[in-house]
């Protein structure tokens, strides 16, 4: 069932609006939503405005001669990021049942456009619009969406291999071959992390998983040996140098442990960081933890490490009190794909993975990535409100049968008296 919080509202100094209540009463808040989730999310929000404009002044004056273009920009996708999860909070998650395919194909048509329309930035082609929407960001949310309402439909041929398995590889191919014809690796890698650990959660046998385990270590090992991504071939030979020496490490995990050495304990301050002005790349988006770790210190890393952990355990508890297996499975994978993004960021950016170019969930600067990670906390919300309101209406019945029955004690019927017998 869903969450249910209770904040008292102190009435100090007001009249109280409803009948009979006497002055100074204190009265309880309903929240019909996991207000905890809604209030971790926005301190990660807060917290990331804040360090995309520490970290983007630079930036933004060498390429747009104004410091805080970049700022400015994630403020207006912030406020659409809003609205998004506002709309999606409100609306019941079983809409997607119809709209999960509809938006699926929306996303696939973005991956086709960014092949056709061919925006490359940095080699690689990701983006349309002048580099304004990355279509593979809301790949990654539909691919969770789609696959929760596909194995929800499907949850009881999960066993039969030419219905579950093969089908879910199909998807999972058509989706990742689009994004590594990119090429977008760390994209690539996230989705079929998501395909295979919502395969798990939506009840598919442990040997399947392990199979499609085993076939994916294959096949990265041949990408890897035939060298048909050189991209990923150096980051993946760059890592295991760095782990045998970690002056090995490519320039950027060498600058971004630099900044953590730099940082201390307890950083350096808000705005005073340097390795963001003297060589680490991307410092608002790819690099933002490591500007984080100077800047906040081990102490501030870890502060936002704590965070990331307690929004996927909300996600985790709306996933175990959904109502139903479809707000399950959507609230499950949601959580576990921010968590993911986050770790993934996070890991590279301190040599305990390859390269990725995967943004740090409502930190980095980035659109796409703000608006998506916001329609998932959306959709988490609205999976929380659902199950309060069913939660709500079956003790709303409850009471009512047994007021009834109170209500027959209190009146009860009088019983037929004897009658008297005539006297003889």
């Amino acid at each position: 069932m869903g969450f249910r919080a209770f904040v008292n509202s102190s009435q100090n100094g007001m009249a109280s609006t409803s009948k009979g209540a006497s002055s100074g009463q204190v009265k309880p808040v309903h929240f019909k939503f996991d207000v905890l989730l809604m209030l971790a999310t926005i301190a990660l929000v807060l917290f990331g405005i804040l360090m995309v404009y520490s970290a983007s002044a630079d930036f933004s004056f060498s390429v747009f001669e104004d410091t805080t273009y970049v700022f400015r920009r994630q403020l207006l996708w912030l406020g659409l990021g809003i609205m998004v999860a506002c709309v999606l909070t409100l609306l019941d998650y079983h809409l997607w049942e119809k709209l999960a395919l509809f938006a699926m194909g929306v996303a696939m048509i973005g991956l086709v456009a960014v092949l056709i329309f061919q925006d490359e930035r940095f080699g690689a082609m990701r983006s349309l619009f002048s580099g304004s929407v990355q279509p593979s960001e809301l790949a990654k949310f539909m691919i969770v969406v789609y696959l929760a309402v596909w194995l929800y439909n499907r949850r009881d041929q999960l066993k039969d291999v030419s219905f579950g398995l093969i089908p879910l590889a199909l998807i999972l191919g058509f989706v990742g071959g689009l994004i590594a014809a990119q090429p977008d690796l760390s994209a690539l890698l996230t989705v079929v992390i998501l395909g295979i650990m919502m395969f798990f959660l939506a009840g598919g046998e442990l040997k399947q998983i392990v199979i499609v385990f085993v076939i994916g270590l294959i096949v990265g090992w041949l990408v890897l040996r035939l060298n048909i991504f050189s991209t990923g071939t150096y980051r993946v030979t760059s890592f295991l140098a760095g782990i045998r020496d970690p002056m090995e490490y490519s320039d950027h995990v060498r600058r971004s442990l630099e900044s953590f050495v730099r940082g201390g304990w307890f950083g350096v301050g808000i705005g005073k960081a340097e390795t963001k002005l003297v060589g680490l790349p991307f410092p608002h988006t790819d690099s933002i933890f490591a500007v984080i770790g100077e800047e906040t210190g081990i102490f501030g890393a870890t502060i936002l490490i704590g965070l990331y952990l307690f929004l996927m355990w909300r996600g985790l508890i709306i996933a175990r009190q959904a109502t139903d297996p479809l707000g399950a499975l959507l609230a499950g994978g949601l959580s576990f794909w921010l968590a993911t993004e986050a770790f993934i960021n996070m890991a590279v950016m301190v040599g305990l993975m390859p390269f990725a170019g995967n943004a740090l969930p409502f930190i980095s600067s980035g659109g796409s990535n703000l608006v998506v990670t916001l329609a998932a906390v959306g959709t988490l919300l609205s999976v929380s409100r659902v199950s309060y309101k069913v939660k709500s209406n079956e003790e709303k019945t409850y009471s009512a049968i047994v007021d009834l029955r109170r209500g027959n004690r209190r009146g009860s019927v009088s019983r037929p008296r004897r009658t008297a017998s005539p006297k003889k």
